[in-house]
């Protein structure tokens, strides 16, 4: 299973800066670029705070993704 995420897709249709994005939730925009790359995945608290941020669930946000092997 693989973790995705519509950060981007958000953040973009809310015409939000990466960079502003980053400062507000206290991480470097490499981070940001990784998540939103699907990367890196965030730790339950940064995830938490992403989903504060937009005012939205989790389950909005972020989505697991089950991939036969």
């Amino acid at each position: 299973m693989t973790v995705h995420n519509k950060i981007k897709e958000i953040r973009e249709a809310r015409k939000i800066q990466q960079n502003d994005m980053a400062k507000a939730l206290n991480v470097s925009r490499q981070t940001m670029t990784a998540i939103e790359k699907m990367k890196y995945n965030p730790s339950l608290e940064l995830a938490l705070k992403i989903a504060e941020y937009f005012n939205l669930s989790i389950e909005e946000i972020f989505m697991l993704n089950k991939i036969k092997e």
